[in-house]
């Protein structure tokens, strides 16, 4: 068995190579390019060799981040505290991974002298020094004896008949994750990660050494009327048995008690030791009404597949939060959703009344811990300019939940705005790689891995947000805002012809869709070198658009082709004067 485990997608056996022979050179064994002996199972031996090695040295790149391979290996290998990552070509790394150190190698150049290569051997020899002392004090103790079980939660199938209730299956399976993530014994994969098999059929001994988890909770929701029927049964992803199953049928009314005691169950037929803490932590709610729960569903749905340029979908977040909150006055999460909403219509549409502050500092007063209400108040006290009191909020925000796609989000927005890109780039990617539906962090990302050269990086977003809109299309031909964002994506790809197709057809459906119209002029601006074409697609847009939608286009690097042209200059001024000229007719009348 040798000391050092390599992680890599094979077709950067190239670039592994030299890194393993300087490593080699270093008087370090390394398992890498597996020779498997006639009757040995392959996935058996990489198994062993995995589980034998000091430490795993994974190689990210834009190809092995695709390779569940890869990312299974790479978060078995950070459970036990023995991973070491290194980079290439500015990888996305996943999720679950980010918070370890990673060394970049694009310019080790094959050095074994060179400062990275350098890091890399400390970061080798400090992690392979302490397993042996590990191993040394403690010799009998089985790795196995103190790690954690892993499971993943697969998203629970919508049995109701009926598509738009399929937030409501979505909502019960990731509040089931939420629960399970707080038992200290388990390991649960993330919600991006088990999504990713929503409405597949899946094979779960496969899943399961994909994932490298040693348990599968599967199941389903049927909901009608004031009954809620769920079923789930946990299985064991080595020989695919069912080690508990059970069906429930209930009053709707008894949702809460019952997904507590799924999870509850789930932690019994694991021999698992739920401790007081953890059992009270998993029973609180934010809310014990059902109906101001399902409304609350409703309105984070709209949120997540919709887009702050969809002012109706605004409007209905908007209602279903007020109606949730006279339900149930007390319940944070309602509050801090609705500032959100309020926070869009005043600065991207340029509705007079509430910023949305005072939604966020009710939810704050009610939980103070709760992450999505510090992180929309640091955008609301953004746009006011309060941008040190903006910054104090995020980072408590981040601290309180990293995992958040609200705050990761808010974040990127935030560092955006300060023309920080790329520091941006970490938590849009994150953002993205939460919610699968949301189109608006991977086109900023398009536009920011643009502005800072990294062409590689901009080209795999770019494809990214392309088939995110085709998806969003196939289910709505005529979804303006999935066109606007997809034409970007294809005029960053090379496809001019395809993206002024786009474009057109767009313009045609939607003319009035100033989001749209603002992403078209800067594919014009930045992919397509037409800025007279920008140029009059921006008029109406900033004829129209409200204070943070020009502050956005202030700091947008793809509208810098035109920031000398005098008939930009000219929008900018006259958009200003306007706004200008409205916020004090508000201020005389009190509004």
């Amino acid at each position: 068995m040798a000391d050092i485990f390599v992680s890599y997608a094979r077709s950067d056996r190239a670039r592994v190579a030299p890194l393993v022979a300087a490593i080699e050179a270093k008087g370090w064994s390394v398992w890498w390019d597996p020779e498997i002996a006639a009757g040995q199972q392959f996935d058996d031996q990489i198994d062993a060799e995995l589980q034998a090695a000091s430490a795993v040295l994974v190689v990210w790149t834009p190809t092995s981040v695709a390779s569940r391979w890869v990312r299974g290996e790479a978060r078995d290998a950070a459970e036990r505290g023995i991973l070491v990552p290194v980079r290439f070509e500015d990888a996305r790394l996943p999720i679950d991974v980010r918070a370890i150190q990673t060394t970049d190698l694009d310019k080790w150049g094959e050095d074994p002298t060179s400062a990275p290569f350098q890091d890399l051997l400390r970061s080798l020899g400090s992690v392979i020094k302490r397993q042996r002392a590990s191993a040394a004090s403690t010799p009998s103790a089985p790795a196995a004896a103190v790690s954690r079980v892993a499971i993943c939660v697969l998203p629970f199938a919508n049995m109701s008949g009926d598509q738009e209730q399929e937030y409501f299956s979505d909502g019960i399976t990731e509040d089931i994750i939420t629960d399970l993530s707080k038992v200290s014994a388990l390991s649960v994969v993330s919600r991006n990660s088990a999504f990713m098999y929503k409405g597949k059929h899946v094979d779960v001994p496969k899943l399961a050494r994909e994932l490298k988890v040693g348990y599968v909770l599967e199941g389903s929701v049927r909901k009608a009327g004031g009954r809620v029927r769920i079923t789930a049964q946990l299985v064991d992803g080595s020989s695919n048995d069912h080690l508990w199953a059970e069906r429930y049928d209930r009053d709707l009314n008894d949702i809460f008690a019952l997904q507590s005691e799924i999870s509850e169950a789930i932690v019994k037929a694991l021999k698992l030791k739920l401790l007081p803490e953890e059992k009270k932590a998993i029973e609180q709610r934010g809310t014990d009404n059902v109906e101001a729960y399902n409304l609350y569903l409703l309105a984070r749905q709209s949120y997540i597949t919709g887009h702050e340029a969809d002012v109706r979908r605004v409007e209905a977040i908007i209602r279903l939060c007020n109606r949730a909150i006279e339900i149930d006055p007390k319940y944070s999460r309602a509050w801090a959703l609705m500032a959100i909403g309020q926070m869009t219509l005043r600065f991207v549409h340029g509705r007079r009344g509430d910023d949305g502050l005072v939604p966020a500092e009710r939810a704050l007063a009610l939980d103070a811990n709760l992450a999505e209400a510090h992180a929309v108040k640091a955008r609301i006290l953004a746009q006011h300019g309060r941008h040190d009191e903006a910054a104090a909020e995020i980072e408590v925000a981040l601290r309180l939940d990293p995992e958040s796609y609200e705050v990761n989000r808010a974040a990127a927005y935030l560092r955006f705005r300060q023309q920080r890109l790329d520091e941006a780039v970490r938590y849009y990617e994150k953002a993205m790689a939460l919610m699968e539906t949301d189109l608006n962090s991977s086109s900023m990302l398009l536009t920011c891995y643009t502005a800072l050269g990294n062409s590689q990086s901009a080209r795999r977003v770019a494809q990214i947000t392309l088939s995110r809109s085709e998806k969003i299309l196939a289910q709505d031909p005529n979804n303006g805002t999935a066109m606007a964002y997809g034409a970007v994506a294809l005029a960053a790809l090379g496809e001019a012809e395809r993206a002024k197709d786009w474009i057109d057809r767009a313009l045609l459906i939607d003319p009035d869709n100033m989001n749209a119209r603002y992403n078209f002029a800067c594919s014009m601006t930045t992919y397509l070198n037409d800025p007279d074409s920008a140029l009059k697609l921006l008029g109406p847009v900033f004829e129209t658009l409200a204070i943070g939608f020009l502050n956005h286009a202030k700091a947008d690097p793809d509208l810098d082709p035109l920031r000398g042209d005098p008939r930009f200059k000219a929008m900018v001024a006259a958009a200003e004067t306007r706004l200008a000229a409205a916020n004090d007719a508000g201020s005389a009348t009190g509004s």
